[in-house]
C-alpha cells in the first residue's frame, strides 16, 4: 500500500499543471523578445488600412484572429467582393504549422483539463512553442508558460497593430532596421539549443538539416507557411528511417 502510494504521488508530481504564477513566468521569458513584434503589427496596421479596413477592424482582427502571416495573407481579399472559401483556405495553409506544434505538445497539454488545455493553446505561436518544448521536455510542468509567452506576443502584436492603424506608415518597412533578423536568431539558437541538449545529438542532425533544406528551398515555391510544413514532414520520414 506504501508503495502503491509513493508511486501515485510520483505521477501527481510529474503531472503537468497550468498556473499563475506560470503563466507570469512566461510572460517574463518572452517579454524582451515580444518588443521585436511590434514593428511588424505596426507594418500589419498600415497595410489593414490601405487595403480598406478601417483602424477599429484591423485591431479587432489583430485582437481575434491573432496570426501575423494569415492576417497579412488574406489582405489579398481586400477590397471588392471577397471569396470567402479561399480566404478560409488561405488562413489554415498559412496556420497548418500549428497542428505540428500542437502535436510536439500534446503529451504535456493533453494531460490537462480540457478548459486549461484550451486556455494554454489558445495564444499558440512560433515564439511561445519553441520557448515551451523544450522547457517542458527538460522537466519544466507548468503549462502556464505557453500561455504566458502567447498572452505578452499578443499584446505587444495588439498594440503595434493599433499604432500602424492610427498613422504608422512613417515608419515604413521594418526590415530595413534589420528587425527581422532578431526572430530568425532566436529561433536558430533553440533549434541549436534543442540539438545540443539530446543525449543522441548526433543522431538529429540529419533530420533537422533535411527540413532547414527542404524548407529554405522552398520558401519560394510554395505558399507561404507550406513550406515549413514540407521540412517537417520531410524531417520528420528522415528521422523515422534513422529510428529504423
Amino acid at each position: 500500500m506504501v508503495k502503491r502510494n509513493l508511486k501515485h504521488d510520483h505521477v501527481e508530481a510529474s503531472r503537468p499543471v497550468l498556473t499563475l504564477e506560470g503563466t507570469v513566468r512566461g510572460v517574463r521569458r518572452l517579454a524582451p523578445l515580444s518588443l521585436f513584434v511590434l514593428p511588424f503589427g505596426v507594418a500589419y496596421g498600415v497595410a489593414a488600412v490601405e487595403a480598406g479596413l478601417t483602424p477599429l477592424q484591423a485591431v479587432a482582427m489583430s485582437a481575434l484572429a491573432f496570426s501575423g502571416a494569415a492576417q497579412f495573407g488574406v489582405l489579398d481579399f481586400w477590397p471588392g467582393p471577397i471569396a470567402f472559401g479561399s480566404l478560409i483556405f488561405v488562413a489554415l495553409a498559412v496556420s497548418a504549422r500549428l497542428v505540428v506544434m500542437g502535436a510536439a505538445l500534446s503529451p504535456w497539454v493533453n494531460r490537462l483539463s480540457p478548459p486549461r488545455r484550451l486556455a494554454a493553446l489558445f495564444l499558440l505561436s512560433d515564439a511561445n512553442f519553441a520557448d515551451t518544448e523544450p522547457a517542458l521536455r527538460s522537466g519544466e510542468r507548468d503549462v502556464g508558460i505557453l500561455l504566458g509567452g502567447g498572452l505578452i506576443f499578443w499584446v505587444t502584436w495588439v498594440m503595434g497593430t493599433a499604432v500602424g492603424a492610427a498613422g504608422g506608415a512613417i515608419i515604413g518597412d521594418p526590415a530595413m532596421f534589420g528587425i527581422d533578423v532578431v526572430m530568425v536568431c532566436f529561433f536558430g539558437a533553440v533549434v541549436v539549443g534543442m540539438v545540443a541538449g539530446e543525449p543522441n545529438w548526433r543522431a538529429t542532425i540529419p533530420p533537422v538539416l533535411a527540413a532547414i533544406v527542404v524548407s529554405v528551398a522552398l520558401v519560394s515555391v510554395l505558399p507561404l507557411g507550406w513550406n515549413v510544413i514540407a521540412g517537417a514532414l520531410v524531417g520528420g520520414v528522415v528521422g523515422a528511417f534513422r529510428a529504423g
